[in-house]
């Protein structure tokens, strides 16, 4: 496992080059969020996203999050409905999650997507060249969410191609996910971000 750090902005050239290589060769990648450290990889790669589900033992059936650099960056993957984008674009970045409709039938989802736009400024830079990566945490399906780059190196070291160490992430509760898919706004999960009261969204 290749170990680089990822703490300021004279990181990012040599991490960019080695997410990419990673990429190509279907490996996954561990890495900061504003939250906890996730699991990378690009959420159309079949053989790298059976990768990721084996390494947490997590199962086929619970789809992985993405992360993208921006609104426009994400729609490549899901629909953003017209009524609610001013209200994604004034909330993000931040550690609030939503679930869309995909656009296609993702190998990392199904016929809906839980994407967000990462309150991480490095990881958006980076996330602005490689496209959207998945980010579901990286732990142990089950396990307690890993905030320190030590851990995530312990716990699942032996299955990273590389790690980008950005210290110990803020850790804490995780995402928001709010689900936009069934009509009426509602919390799939309470999280670090508290939804304004104006927006309607029903508690679960």
């Amino acid at each position: 496992m290749l170990r680089l750090p990822f703490t300021g902005q004279g990181d990012l050239a040599a991490a960019l080059h080695a997410v990419r290589d990673a990429l190509q060769g279907h490996a996954v990648v561990g890495l900061p969020t504003e939250t906890f450290y996730g699991l990378a990889v690009a959420p159309d790669d079949t053989v790298a996203v059976d990768r990721v589900y084996t390494l947490k033992g997590r199962s086929a059936e619970k789809a992985l999050p993405v992360v993208g650099a921006s609104i426009a960056q994400l729609e490549s993957l899901v629909v953003v409905p017209e009524a609610w984008r001013a209200r994604l674009e004034a909330a993000w970045p931040a550690p609030f999650t939503v679930v869309l409709t995909a656009t296609a039938r993702l190998v990392a989802g199904g016929r809906t997507l839980a994407v967000r736009v990462p309150a991480h400024p490095l990881l958006r830079a980076l996330l602005a060249s490689v496209g959207p990566l998945t980010a579901t945490s990286a732990n142990r399906s089950g396990g307690p969410a890993l905030a320190r780059a030590d851990d995530v190196a312990r716990v699942l070291g032996d299955g990273l191609a590389l790690l980008l160490d950005g210290g110990d992430a803020p850790g804490g509760v995780p995402t928001t996910v709010v689900d936009l898919t069934h009509g009426v706004p509602r919390i799939a999960r309470q999280g670090a971000w508290q939804p304004p009261p104006g927006w309607g969204v029903k508690g679960r």
